[in-house]
């Protein structure tokens, strides 16, 4: 029989049955602040009682007042304190089932205190850095003009020989002009120095696993067991225990990016919570946010104990509200969305539509893919197979990655750079950006039978990132026989063909330089040995530093790299047929007009020896090798042949005057 609850005098709904649950529409969950009054209002449909307990901070034992809540419309309950309660902390308490839960700052929580435990009453605009008012994003035109550089807050600066100050904080990525001990550029003034338009901070908002009352032990994780989701992590500020530092010092750091002209992603991770049974989401409404298996226990396609129900009205109104306030409160510009086939399709495209509406040039993101199985049809996921059905959002392509350096699971099976030439038709799967071409064979493409993305943008191409293996350590563990010499080849081909691929190109920290984590393949709980940024690495291979700055400015300086339209690809993008196993080859004609060459050639060759490759008939000169770039041209080519070394990319361009 089932149980029904009466929210108010005129509303009833079936426990049982989260479809039936009331719906607040409001804006105003969970604490409205201003100097008169505080109001607060959680919604938690299923609470027997609720009450709000107000403290003098984050530690202490006792609150100072406390006040029960009572019943209001659509499941919510409120509470109102006429004085001013700026600097202190609350939480909310229901009893559900006739008993007491714990305590919890909420899911709405905008500032907490020392390890998230209490929410806290902050006067947001107190907290804006000198100038914030009139910060402005960087001006990006189209979404293929971006490219991405996934750093962890942490690993930039806390190396010894950093130069930064703030080590291991968000003032570090703010900290402007600094060098390593062998005078490299480090942190912010690396990435101008790179090129790169956008920088991927992992999980940045608060999360469980770090205590923030030892700030000095050596300490470490990624930040994909989410805590309070609309409040900056307190490992990562100078002061935990004050609330608004972590919100003004993240807000320096994002206004220091936008000064040196560099555009702020955050990764976020709504599939899954940190605790289950007692997540803040858990302590308000038993359930409700959470799928369920057939048993009735907890689904668990994230891998990590649970995951989120998207589709359920009030989860989906939380992820879009707690996007908002990111992109409103912190000027973030885009979002990388941990396993986002686990969210569907419906609550993507809105959060989509919502956000591209405060900036049509916010950028969205997502690993297209889930851990384990959802009780969720796979039609109705935002799968990477599904990514045509998109809004506007992108994933990343695992059929380049894998195609590239070999497959994620089998550490030792190798990729098109490493030797494996029957992966060909993968690479030039991921040259097209994922979109339908004439000329791909997608029965021979690694993983996916089909094009997916609808237009090139959709797609994320990439050979390496946080998960896994460096690139580096990658190519050490399938190609153990290889001199480094030869490994350092293959990695900087391996990215060649990244920022040569239509779509959108994503590089790992430190992959300009090599970076190793001394075989680790699953880092995301080492110490700092192993996942710092080696600065003086920078030095030792400022060669490929170099060639990866050359790369990036290869990319921004010829706009056939970053087509818009999946039309536009097929008009301009003609593969050359070359009878050489481990050669891709390639044409793109003129596309715009602002290109100074007419037609550009490009050719990968994986293999151990110099290749002859013949060219369309035309007058080329080379204009990108294994030196770098340069635009007026290395040589003349009259012959209508090149001979391009092994392990190695060559860029041609039509000369017509």
């Amino acid at each position: 029989m089932a149980l029904f609850i009466s929210c108010t005098t005129h509303e009833s709904f079936d426990r049982n049955d989260f479809s039936t649950y009331p719906v607040y529409n409001g804006n105003d969950l969970e604490m409205t602040y201003t100097p008169e009054k505080t109001n607060f209002r959680i919604w938690a449909p299923t609470a027997d009682e609720a009450k709000v307990k107000i403290y003098h901070s984050g530690t202490d034992n006792e609150p100072v007042m406390e006040k029960n809540m009572k019943r209001d419309l659509a499941g919510t309950w409120v509470a109102q304190f006429d004085k001013d309660l700026k600097n202190l902390f609350y939480t909310f308490q229901i009893s559900y089932n006739g008993e007491w839960l714990e305590e919890t700052p909420g899911i709405y929580a905008n500032a907490v205190g020392v390890n998230g435990k209490r929410a806290a009453i902050v006067d947001l605009k107190e907290t804006n850095p000198a100038g914030w008012n009139e910060s402005v994003r960087p001006l990006l035109e189209n979404y293929t003009d971006i490219i991405v550089y996934e750093i962890h807050v942490r690993d930039i600066s806390i190396h010894p020989g950093s130069g930064i100050t703030n080590k291991g904080k968000f003032l570090g990525l703010a900290e402007e002009n600094t060098v390593s001990l062998l005078g490299e550029k480090t942190g912010l003034s690396h990435f101008k120095e790179l090129g790169c338009t956008h920088i991927h901070l992992l999980p940045a908002f608060d999360f469980r696993s770090i205590d923030e009352t030892k700030p000095d032990e050596n300490h470490y994780n990624w930040g994909y067991d989410p805590q309070n989701y609309n409040v900056p992590e307190g490992s990562y500020s100078t002061d935990p225990y004050n609330p608004a530092t972590r919100i003004r010092e993240f807000k320096e750091m994002v206004a220091a990016m936008h000064r040196n002209g560099l555009r702020v992603v955050l990764d976020v991770v709504y599939n899954h919570t940190g605790y289950t049974e007692n997540s803040n989401f858990n302590l308000l409404v038993p359930g409700y946010y959470y799928r369920q298996n057939k048993e009735g226990g907890w689904s668990n396609a994230s891998a990590c104990g649970n995951e989120t129900a998207s589709e359920r009205p009030m989860m989906r109104k939380f992820m879009i509200e707690s996007l908002k306030h990111w992109v409103n409160e912190y000027h973030i510009d885009g979002f990388r969305f941990d396993l986002m086939g686990i969210h569907d399709i419906e609550t993507m495209n809105q959060i989509s539509e919502e956000l591209r509406n405060l900036n049509p040039s916010l950028f969205i993101y997502g690993e297209g893919w889930k851990a384990g199985d959802s009780p969720l049809p796979d039609e109705s996921l935002a799968l990477k197979r599904f990514t045509y059905k998109l809004d506007s959002i992108a994933a990343f392509s695992d059929d380049i990655r894998d195609g590239i350096k070999g497959s994620w699971s089998d550490h030792t099976a190798r990729g098109f750079v490493g030797g494996a030439y029957d992966l060909e038709e993968s690479i030039k799967f991921g040259v097209v950006a994922a979109t339908e071409h004439p000329q791909i064979d997608y029965s021979k493409v690694n993983y996916s039978q089909s094009p997916w993305a609808d237009q090139p943008y959709q797609c994320i191409n990439y050979v390496s990132c946080h998960d896994n293996h460096t690139l580096y350590d990658k190519l050490k563990i399938t190609n153990p026989e290889d001199s480094e010499a030869d490994r350092i080849k293959m990695h900087k081909l391996a990215n060649t063909i990244v920022m040569t691929s239509q779509g959108i190109p994503f590089l790992h920290a430190g992959v300009d330089f090599l970076r190793s984590k001394n075989g680790v393949e699953n880092s995301y709980q080492s110490p700092d040995s192993v996942n710092q940024i080696d600065w003086n690495r920078k030095q030792m291979y400022r060669s490929v530093f170099d060639y990866y700055r050359d790369l990036i400015a290869l990319r921004k300086t010829y706009p056939a790299f970053r087509m818009n339209s999946n039309e536009a690809i097929q008009q301009n993008l003609k593969f050359l047929d070359i009878a050489i196993p481990g050669i891709v080859a390639f044409t793109l004609n003129d596309y715009t007009d602002s290109d100074k060459w007419e037609n550009l050639v490009v050719i990968y060759n994986a293999t151990r020896k110099t290749q002859r490759v013949d060219l369309p008939k035309a007058r080329w000169t080379e204009i990108f090798n294994e030196k770098g770039l340069n635009t007026e041209g290395y040589r003349v080519i009259n012959n209508n042949r090149v001979y391009i070394p092994a392990l190695s990319a060559m860029v041609l361009a039509e000369i017509v005057r």
